[in-house]
């Protein structure tokens, strides 16, 4: 038995909505080029001819020689001299939202699907030590082409050991799968605990979106218009016993009424006096 027989396929039913939707090319352009862009350092730099080091005279005088006016020999025309409009350091990071990079990764991995190029496999390493021999035939076993990406769990280290030396595999978490990576190989191949994560990871953001748009049940809309005339009650309730301070409005009536009774205690008194 030769031992690229000893690879076990998983069968399983690659969900619709993940490698079998349409595959839209520019996108799949726009989103591999801005992680290329993202992937620059940005750190190239020349210096100008206020940075070199010289220059700090006027070579020669202005008129009197003959040659062409100079007021340093740092200028970009001398040897030496500064760099016009050359790279400075800067980033080149593109914005692209999550769901244009989610889109593009189900494109690429719909046209891998459609090819039968994406394997789900059990594991490529039997045993408790690494071994990139077996696991380079097993790779061999599914395929005969020769560039894959393989997709692992974190927590795979034997399979991730044995094959981090291989020029031809390049290994990639299941949390850290992209469009350029997919792209770059010839095929896919999961082990079936990284397809699963990825399938799950993948469908559990529609299923919380669809909870918070959801309408609220029957029982819970009776229960609210149950609770509405309740406090409107209360409140009706309520609303007298601030009208209390009104009621001292009256007091000041009467406060009034008696003022004339003291004018007419007083007229007495002056009319005594006058007499």
């Amino acid at each position: 038995m030769s031992p690229t027989q000893n690879v076990k396929t998983v069968k399983v039913d690659l969900p619709a909505e993940i490698f079998d939707v349409a595959v839209n090319v520019p996108l799949i352009h726009q989103v591999v080029v801005a992680q290329q862009a993202a992937a620059r350092q940005g750190t190239h730099a020349t210096k100008t001819r206020g940075n070199v080091r010289g220059g700090g005279r006027k070579p020669y005088k202005q008129k009197g020689t003959g040659r062409a006016r100079q007021g340093s020999i740092r200028a970009p025309q001398f040897a030496g001299g500064g760099v016009v409009h050359g790279p400075q350091p800067r980033k080149y990071d593109q914005r692209t939202p999550k769901k244009m990079k989610a889109a593009a990764l189900r494109g690429a991995l719909s046209d891998r699907a459609r090819n039968d190029r994406v394997h789900v496999v059990e594991g490529l390493v039997s045993g408790d030590a690494p071994s990139t021999k077996a696991a380079l035939a097993s790779l061999a076993g599914l395929t005969d082409r020769n560039r894959y990406l393989v997709v692992l769990e974190r927590s795979d280290a034997l399979t991730w050991l044995s094959l981090r030396n291989a020029p031809e595999v390049h290994i990639v978490a299941v949390d850290q799968l992209n469009t350029y990576d997919v792209l770059s190989s010839d095929d896919v191949v999961f082990t079936k605990g990284a397809y699963d994560a990825f399938v799950n990871g993948t469908a559990a953001p529609s299923e919380r979106k669809a909870e918070v748009v959801e309408p609220p049940a029957d029982d819970a809309v009776t229960e609210e218009k149950a609770e509405e005339p309740a406090a409107k009650k209360t409140a009706a309730k309520k609303a007298p016993a601030k009208k209390a301070p009104a009621k001292k409005a009256p007091a000041k009536k009467a406060a009034a009424k008696k003022a004339p009774a003291k004018k007419a205690a007083e007229k007495p008194a002056d009319e005594e006096a006058d007499k």
